[in-house]
């Protein structure tokens, strides 16, 4: 069960599993036929195991898990919900369980699920119940760091990083809100934004409100954060507290703009991204219809495109921010999956690409299983 891709989609759950070299796969599913798939992810401390969020139909959103590496699968006994409110305050209610994380391999059974509208739970039994984190949800900023500025695809929280040299050690990001970091285990929170540029704010240098679109931490330099943000690709080296827009490297005519950002296992100095057109009209789209992947290998002092094997003219879609990620191989595997439902896959690092499946439902997520 190697080398297995998990493909959460609009209308339901995939799977692609390949040979030992990756050359073969093989395409399985649909499971939840109908559901939207947010996100599925193998817990490292169990690879047994593995979490999946979802928007049911009948059950709303959701979370399952799974103990045989996705044969079958558990709704979660206590979904993530928010707190019953008291007399006088507005109602918040979970539209959807958008990111899944699992906890520190300190905390066997700890993972946490960020939803929309801007809502962090921690279960600490594999995902069978979940609680919310009071610490953020009934932060007394909250109304602000979390102040319903939607996306066009809704509010998010999403990117939870959990240090794996601490527990207590957290980061989140909200779309719209910015990237907030807590040092205590989540009791407390407090911005992480210095740096980012917020163009399409009145004051651009604000301590919230920015938009990022995805946070990553690097597992063997947990010091180096990048960021792909809406206005710019960034890097963070602890303990500074200032983000440094590398995207500014970037080709002029590509822009920084795109949703995912994947890191090398290994190398903290390499990760790659998929610009999109940062034009005002939604949805967004590969760059004058010739999709590339972007890779750095100096922490984003430069960039190069890679772009053999994927099509030259004409494909006019974009990968969202869960629809990207690397497998940890020798020489590491890289995969995407579009909004048009094709799964490419490179296992040269990103220096060719061919499409392994094709004619799926728009793929939200895509995650590797080893």
């Amino acid at each position: 069960m190697a080398n297995t891709l998990w493909i959460g989609t609009r209308k339901g759950l995939f799977s692609l599993r390949a040979d030992a070299r990756r050359r073969t796969w093989r395409l399985s599913g649909p499971q939840m036929l109908g559901h939207i798939i947010h996100h599925v992810v193998q817990d490292p401390r169990e690879p047994r195991r593995l979490v999946l969020a979802a928007k049911t139909g009948h059950l709303g959103p959701t979370v399952y898990n799974s103990i045989d590496r996705g044969r079958h699968w558990q709704e979660a006994k206590a979904p993530p919900a928010f707190r019953k409110v008291a007399e006088g305050e507005k109602p918040r209610a979970v539209e959807r369980v958008f990111w899944l994380t699992p906890g520190n391999p300190s905390e066997p059974g700890a993972w946490y699920a960020g939803s929309s509208p801007a809502g962090l739970f921690r279960s600490e039994d594999h995902g069978l119940h979940w609680a919310p984190v009071a610490g953020f949800n009934d932060h007394p900023m909250h109304p602000k760091w979390a102040a319903g500025l939607r996306t066009p695809d809704g509010e998010l929280l999403h990117s939870v990083r959990v240090d794996p040299r601490s527990a207590r050690h957290l980061y989140l990001a909200i779309s719209i809100g910015g990237v907030f970091e807590s040092t205590d285990g989540g009791a407390d929170w407090a911005p992480l934004n210095e740096g980012v540029a917020a163009d399409f704010l009145p004051n651009p240098d604000v301590p919230y409100g920015h938009d990022p679109h995805c946070v990553i931490l690097h597992p063997q330099q947990p010091d180096r954060l990048y960021q792909q943000n809406h206005c710019g690709i960034y890097r963070l080296d602890r303990p500074a507290r200032r983000w440094l827009r590398i995207g500014e490297h970037m080709p002029k005519a590509i822009g920084d703009v795109g949703f995912p950002i994947v890191a090398h296992p290994r190398d903290p100095d390499t990760v790659w991204v998929f610009p999109m057109d940062g034009s005002k009209v939604w949805p967004r789209t590969s760059i004058n219809g010739k999709p590339a992947v972007y890779r750095s290998r100096n922490a984003g002092r430069t960039w190069q495109r890679l772009a053999r094997g994927l099509p030259r003219a004409q494909a006019w879609f974009t990968v969202l921010r869960q629809a990207m990620c690397a497998d940890a191989g020798p020489r590491v595997g890289l995969y995407f999956g579009t909004t048009q439902g094709e799964v490419w896959a490179s296992i040269d690092e990103g220096e060719s690409w061919r499409c392994i499946a094709r004619h799926l439902p728009e793929i939200y997520s895509l995650t590797y299983a080893s």
